[in-house]
């Protein structure tokens, strides 16, 4: 029998010239990796220093600035003392909250003081923080007052308001690990209780006095004036004009002597230099019956040691407390009838001390 020779399908010869073809290829790009690896690796390398670089100086600076922007800053206590016309000593307690799971270092910084929106008053030192869940942080220095009207602005909101939104702003350098030293803004505005014009202040007891001391005031008494903030302030010798109530008529003025309100209840004593004759002839006129005179009481002076807090004075003038006293039985202690004196027998009497009946 004769052997005749293979002959190769189409398919055959396809599958050896695909793998011939495969076969080139490879060997090609292994030629071309071989002459050109250092290309690749060059590339490889910018690439990776690039994302590095992005995540140190674009994507962390980004994230401490997001943690800082998202951190909380408490006044637990602020006390204000040694006033002057254009400084003051100010002495602050503040818990800053973080609830970052970064605990960066803060170096300490200048921040202005402002009300929220207004114009900073003053600049104080923040000390360094290591800005853990919660870190207290203490201010104890002298602030000197750069914009006297925004300083005004700030005591009238602080005296008249239920609450006061302060601002605190500045930069400063923060560190975290081994993360490059990155500059952030802190920019805060925290809210305080202020002393809500002071409402709550009543006269709780005063006696006259029918001959006036050296000083001129002719009666004594204490008030009481609540304090709903965290704040201590220091105001010096503080004057009140008194006026019949709704009137422009002066009966007098009241004097507290060294004032300093401190958080909580305050119960202070007080003198007056009180126009007699004038508050007597308005008791026997008619238009006021039982001995019980209205009167208007608004801040007019604030001086501590010799010199005028005009920051103080133009926020107390803002406000008006108005008592109703019961002046009858006052002067019936001190053996004036009222009831004689007018010829009537509706003006009081005995002897007890001046109470006050309701306040404003």
């Amino acid at each position: 029998m004769a052997l005749t020779p293979h002959t190769q399908s189409g398919e055959e010869v396809g599958n050896v010239q695909e793998i011939e073809h495969k076969s080139t290829s490879d060997g090609k790009l292994k030629r071309h990796f071989r002459k050109l690896w250092w290309l690749y690796l060059i590339v490889f390398i910018a690439c990776t220093l690039i994302l590095v670089l992005c995540l140190l100086f674009v994507a962390f600076p980004h994230r401490a600035q997001h943690d800082v922007n998202k951190s909380s800053l408490h006044i637990e206590s602020l006390i204000l003392s040694n006033p002057a016309p254009k400084s003051f000593h100010l002495k602050q307690t503040a818990v800053l909250e973080n609830n970052s799971s970064y605990h960066p270092n803060l170096d300490a910084f200048n921040a202005s003081l402002s009300l929220d929106g207004g114009k900073p008053f003053g600049y104080v030192e923040l000390p360094t923080v290591h800005a853990t869940a919660k870190a207290t942080t203490l201010i104890d220095q002298d602030v000197i007052v750069t914009d006297l009207d925004a300083f005004t602005e700030y005591n009238i909101a602080v005296l008249q308001s239920e609450q006061v939104k302060v601002a605190i702003k500045g930069k400063t350098k923060l560190h975290e690990m081994r993360f490059p030293t990155t500059t952030v803004n802190y920019d805060k505005t925290v809210a305080i209780n202020g002393l809500n014009s002071l409402t709550g202040f009543t006269i709780t007891n005063f006696t006259i006095s029918l001959t006036p001391a050296p000083d001129g005031s002719n009666l004594l008494g204490t008030l009481y004036i609540p304090n709903p903030s965290p704040l201590t302030l220091t105001m010096g010798n503080v004057t009140f004009t008194n006026y019949l109530a709704n009137t422009s008529t002066i009966i007098g003025t009241t004097t507290l002597t060294n004032l300093t309100l401190v958080p909580g209840n305050n119960t202070l004593p007080f003198t007056s230099a009180t126009n007699q004759t004038l508050v007597i002839e308005q008791l026997t006129s008619g238009k006021f019956q039982g001995g019980m005179l209205p009167v208007d009481i608004v801040g007019t002076s604030s001086v501590y040691e010799g010199q005028h807090l005009t920051y103080f004075e133009k926020a107390l003038g803002g406000l008006k407390k108005t008592v109703t006293l019961n002046v009858g039985a006052a002067l019936g202690a001190v053996g004036v009838d009222l009831s004689v004196l007018s010829g009537s027998g509706d003006g009081g009497g005995g002897a007890m001390p001046l109470n006050i009946v309701s306040g404003a």
